[in-house]
Order: C-alpha cells, then sequence, then structure tokens
C-alpha cells in the first residue's frame, strides 16, 4: 500500500508523461483507452490542452475491444484520423487496459508503420507508474527514431532535455526560453516545448546537451554515445522569488521536496548543502544524490522522515501541507509548487 494516499492528490501517471514529450511535435496521438485516461491527460496533466492544438485521441475501447484485442480495429480508426489529419508519426500510448489484457504493442507499431506509411511508436506505460516514467521510455525512443543523421555542429548551440509541463511547471515555451537566456543560453532548444520535429531530426547539431531531469538521463546518453555530443545537469527554471526567499534560510536545516534536479540546483542556490536533505517522490538517480537525500516510496516515508527529523524550513508543493501537519511540523514553509503532485503551473 505504499502508493495510497491520504492527504494528498494522485501524482501524475506515466502515460501523462508520454504524451507530454510528443504534444507539441506534429504527430497523431492515440490514447488506448476507454476515454477516461484520454480525458484526465487533457483535462488535468496536459495544460497546453487549453491553448495550444495537437492531435490527440482517444482509441475507445469498449468491452470487447478489450476482450478480443481488436487491433485491426484501432489501426483503422487511426488510418482514417491520417487521412483527415496527416502528421508526421504516429504515437500510441498504453494505459491500464492493454497492459492488463498484454496487447502486442511492436506488432501495434508494424501494423501502423504498414497501413500509414510513417513512423509509429508504441509505449508501454501502464497507469500504475509516475510521469517521469513514461517521459523516460518517450525521451529515448522519440531520440532512437527521429535522430539518425549526423549534421555539422553549429557553435555554442545548446539543447535542452527533459522540459515539459510536468517536470517544469510552465506551460508557455517563451518563459522557458526567458529563463534559459537569463542563465546565459542564447542559442538553446527546449526539446518538446517551442520546438519541432525537425529539431529532434538535428539533434546531432548540438555542441552540448542539458539535461533537467532523471527522466531525460537515457536520452542523453543515447546522443553521446551517437553523436558524441557531451551533457551537463542543470535546471535553469526555478522562479526568482523562491530562490531568494529560501537563500534567508542559509545555514538551516532543510529539506527540499521536489524532482531531483530541481531540488539539487535550489540546494546548491541556497548554499551551506551539508545542511539540506532533498527528497523526492520520482526518480532518483545516485550519480546526483548526497548522503542522508531521501527517495520517498510514498506518504509514510515523508511523514516519518519529518516526525524523525528536526527541519526548520521545508520547501515543497502546498498539496503536501496536510501530511506535515499530520506529522507535526510547524516550523517554516516555503510553497514550490510541483505540477506532478497538484497541476499548478507558475504561467
Amino acid at each position: 500500500m505504499k502508493k495510497f494516499l491520504k492527504y494528498m492528490s494522485p501524482f501524475a501517471p506515466d502515460q501523462s508523461g508520454a504524451c507530454g514529450v510528443f504534444y507539441e511535435l506534429g504527430g497523431l496521438i492515440v490514447i488506448c483507452d476507454a476515454g477516461g485516461c484520454a480525458g484526465n491527460i487533457c483535462g488535468f496533466d496536459e495544460p497546453r490542452w487549453f491553448d495550444k492544438k495537437s492531435a490527440v485521441f482517444s482509441a475507445g475501447l469498449r468491452d470487447m475491444d478489450a476482450i478480443m484485442g481488436r487491433d485491426d480495429k484501432l489501426i483503422e480508426k487511426l488510418s482514417t484520423a491520417y487521412e483527415q489529419l496527416g502528421g508526421n508519426f504516429a504515437l500510441i500510448v498504453s494505459t491500464p487496459v492493454p497492459a492488463i489484457i498484454a496487447t502486442d504493442l511492436r506488432s501495434l507499431e508494424i501494423m501502423g508503420e504498414k497501413k500509414l506509411g510513417i513512423p509509429c511508436i508504441a509505449l508501454d506505460s501502464t497507469g500504475t507508474n509516475y510521469y517521469d516514467s513514461g517521459e523516460e521510455k518517450a525521451w529515448l525512443r522519440l531520440f532512437e527514431t527521429f535522430a539518425k543523421e549526423s549534421f555539422e555542429k553549429i557553435e555554442k548551440k545548446t539543447a535542452i532535455i527533459g522540459a515539459t509541463p510536468i517536470e517544469t511547471g510552465f506551460k508557455n515555451a517563451d518563459s522557458l526560453k526567458k529563463m534559459s537566456e537569463e542563465c546565459g543560453l542564447h542559442n538553446v532548444t527546449i526539446y518538446s516545448m517551442g520546438s519541432t520535429l525537425e529539431d529532434v531530426k538535428k539533434a546531432s547539431e548540438c555542441e552540448k546537451n542539458i539535461v533537467i531531469s532523471p527522466a531525460g538521463l537515457k536520452a542523453a546518453n543515447f546522443l553521446k554515445n551517437k553523436f558524441g555530443i557531451p551533457y551537463e545537469i542543470s535546471y535553469p527554471f526555478i522562479p526568482k522569488d523562491i530562490v531568494e526567499e529560501a537563500k534567508k534560510y542559509s545555514g538551516k536545516n532543510i529539506l527540499i521536496i521536489h524532482s531531483q534536479f530541481a531540488a539539487n540546483e535550489l540546494r546548491k542556490e541556497i548554499g551551506c548543502i551539508e545542511k539540506i536533505k532533498c527528497a523526492t517522490f520520482f526518480l532518483q538517480d545516485r550519480d546526483y544524490s548526497l548522503p542522508g537525500d531521501i527517495k520517498l516510496n510514498g506518504e509514510d516515508d515523508l511523514f516519518e522522515s519529518v516526525k524523525n527529523q528536526n527541519f526548520d524550513l521545508i520547501i515543497a508543493d502546498s498539496d503536501t501541507l496536510p501530511l506535515l501537519k499530520a506529522a507535526g511540523f510547524d516550523k517554516d514553509f516555503i510553497d514550490y509548487p510541483e505540477f506532478a503532485l497538484s497541476g499548478r503551473i507558475f504561467d
């Protein structure tokens, strides 16, 4: 019962993360579900849905479709959508139903490519993992599928891997571009936000990649091995007001709860690193963790950590406050929204 939530709302699942990576790239996205998962993705986990068009469909599986595994029916629907709208690729995103009935996703890819004549990607999300698990698979498949050709390097061109609204809390690519420029990145491509599929195809032009999420590490390593592009870990998207407020507590015992690289970056900004612990409910890479950092496998882990340790300040999404208060925490708190927890955005 580690994922049982008594105090907080459900976290963004893996199918939402997968869709977020491909949302702006001009493909046909099919959520392989009966309608509920697609509604959750578009209504709650994808803020761009309300002001940026993308061809996102539900497969509309009915009882017998699920029971009998009518793959040919799904491909016919996909073909009809392609005839009407076109698209650079087709993406089929799995959900709990196809996961339970063991849908042959590789077969769907082959059938889709044969029928449509465009690349077809089927991602094995299950709805039981968190958003970054889906993003990790999506980032890797994105570059494996489309970054095939080697181009001449462009001086000082840099790309950011891992940026989605769920990861950053921003839905507007212009906001991310501005924050990147303030960090000295003037010729930057932010994959999947304000960029195109052509940018992905020309990934080899970059002199350096910046990875802002553990979900992007496998993709960054793929590009390093294939094209020799080095990468570094950074997170330039923390709002300045949060950084300035947090700096006032330098030297205090602090707990930061956020995605790993965002929490690490904020810890570095505050200083006095040995007094600060970072915690996350999501992917945590040991290579980028410090002693004392906490991997939260559920509410109970956070409850026990707060109850048994004397933190002077906790920086986290305010959605955690009911749990923190139940654990007896009554000291200072800074609200740092985390979209995957509460669905709150900065812009």
